[in-house]
């Protein structure tokens, strides 16, 4: 079985968010998405939160997505924890792609014992605008054991930061969008 894990900040999830779900869903056997908190980011909002919203993002794709749901009990700081985790609910047999946006190739190389996490996944990346590729880093990749593809897939010109920084509600879903409001999130 082909499983993806897909454990993103999600803070808040966005239409690209949903779009790397859709894509996901059409290429993998099962895709496992979180929200967790990023070492690398401060005064994010609570966990329970992301994950409520994550769920909202789930329910309202374009076509039913029987194979993409939140694995809340995967969220950890650490990949490698995750991966634990998911190998407990699919075992040992099937295989499985750390979902990573391109803005992220050069820091995985500096994550908790990445070679291990190398040994064991196939890291998909995501190419994300405005994050070029570099083959340095993917050269850095492969010295540390890291296999990895990359997503042929335009997901939408937008992020998290840009709803948090900006509030462009059109970066959001509407389900999202009205669970933010009901929640009193991000200053609404």
């Amino acid at each position: 079985m082909k499983i993806a894990l897909f454990g993103t900040s999600a803070d808040p999830p966005t239409a690209a968010h949903q779009s790397i779900l859709q894509w996901l869903s059409d290429h993998y056997d099962q895709v496992a998405v979180w929200a967790s908190d990023n070492p690398f980011k401060e005064n994010q909002t609570p966990l329970s939160h992301r994950m409520t919203m994550l769920e909202l993002l789930i329910g309202e794709m374009r076509h039913p997505a029987h194979n993409v749901r939140v694995y809340e009990q995967l969220s950890d700081r650490r990949s490698l924890s995750s991966l634990e985790k998911a190998k407990a609910i699919w075992g040992e047999d099937s295989e499985y792609s750390l979902v990573i946006g391109s803005d992220l190739v050069e820091q995985i190389c500096h994550w908790y014992r990445v070679r291990e996490l190398f040994q064991a996944v196939i890291l998909l990346i995501v190419p994300r605008p405005g994050y070029q590729i570099n083959p340095q880093q993917l050269k850095q990749l492969e010295e540390l054991g890291g296999k990895y593809q990359i997503a042929d897939i335009n997901a939408p010109e937008i992020s998290s930061t840009t709803y948090r920084i900006n509030k462009d509600k059109t970066v959001i879903t509407p389900p999202v969008k009205d669970y933010i409001y009901q929640q009193k999130l991000y200053g609404s």
